[in-house]
């Protein structure tokens, strides 16, 4: 399965505040914040959702294609995600912008404040996703990440105009997306990805119940961080399947594009989607334990015991061929 993730290709740069954010907010004062925080650590890693995304599905083995803008400094990035078995050749490298950056800072209950500049993001709008479908002579699956929303929109049209069923997985984007661009990234997909709080977003964007999108997508993703994930279809009850635990949780920045990944990954090995999904939930919590989105080390037999551990050995036999040659 030929799989093209389109979205942002980012820096991150991640900060860990030794305290708790909410000790810092004052009720009544909320609408005049000025705040502080004085970090302890710094991290300066490769992001954005369509790298992270497609470093993953690399790392298990199918080569995505990766669609999306860079700038002048993404040479030595595009050549690490090259050698995790990434397509790079649909990046767009800028001639005048840096690429996107990622600011966030991380508390001590795992709760976030961050800020992304969009930099050479702005280009991607400018990439035909055709000439990738036509290159590598086909795409079966386009997964339309956070990007620019405009991009987004174009990236969508083009595939439902090829016939090329559509993840969507607006994400942090819903924040800054309105109604109708919302409902025309989701009406007609294959996938649906979102968290719980995007999936209540959406809600209130589109104007739709859970049951109206569920009439236009075939299957919705609900991340729930700890609680799992949720699959919901129109003709078939709602499934839940656990999260791989860990006591060993060091930064949450990217876990939900290392699901992602798992899940992709799984479905271009023809696992059905419950299978996909463990996958996706077990290397979800390998990329909890790391640092940085894309710094996690991949083994086979470490994944295969998680899977074990909560989804039992059968499953942990159905997934096994799936990680042939992860080492």
């Amino acid at each position: 399965m030929r799989i093209a993730v389109t979205g942002s290709i980012a820096t991150d740069h991640l900060m860990v505040f030794p305290g708790r954010f909410t000790d810092q907010l004052i009720d009544g004062e909320l609408e005049r914040v000025s705040l502080s925080f004085l970090a302890d650590r710094l991290e300066i890693r490769h992001g954005g959702v369509g790298a992270n995304i497609a470093f993953g599905l690399g790392r298990l083995g199918t080569r995505p294609i990766l669609v999306g803008a860079a700038g002048l400094d993404f040479a030595e990035y595009g050549s690490r995600l090259r050698e995790a078995g990434v397509d790079t050749e649909a990046v767009r490298v800028s001639e005048s912008l840096h690429t996107a950056r990622f600011v966030c800072t991380t508390d001590t209950d795992q709760n976030q404040i961050a800020t992304f500049y969009a930099g050479a993001m702005a280009e991607a709008v400018r990439i035909n996703l055709e000439d990738a479908h036509w290159r590598t002579g086909g795409l079966d699956l386009v997964l339309i990440g956070a990007d620019d929303p405009q991009a987004m929109l174009r990236h969508t049209a083009s595939a439902h105009g090829l016939g090329i069923p559509v993840a969507a997985d607006p994400s942090q984007q819903l924040a800054r997306l309105s109604g109708d661009q919302t409902r025309a990234l989701v009406e007609g997909a294959t996938w649906l990805f979102t968290n719980a709080y995007e999936a209540a977003l959406l809600q209130e964007r589109t104007g739709w119940s859970e049951a109206d999108v569920l009439a236009r997508v075939s299957t919705w993703i609900v991340t729930r961080g700890a609680d799992g994930i949720s699959l919901l279809s129109r003709d078939v009850p709602r499934r839940d399947i656990p999260a791989v635990t860990t006591d060993a949780a060091a930064d949450p920045t990217g876990v939900g594009d290392a699901f992602r990944a798992g899940f992709l990954a799984g479905l271009a090995r023809r696992l059905p989607p419950e299978r996909a999904a463990q996958l996706g939930c077990a290397l979800a919590t390998v990329a909890l334990e790391s640092v940085g989105t894309q710094e996690y080390k991949l083994l086979a037999t470490d994944l295969l015991a998680r899977i074990d551990r909560v989804y039992g050995s059968t499953a942990a036999r159905d997934i096994e061929p799936c990680l042939a040659g992860v080492s």
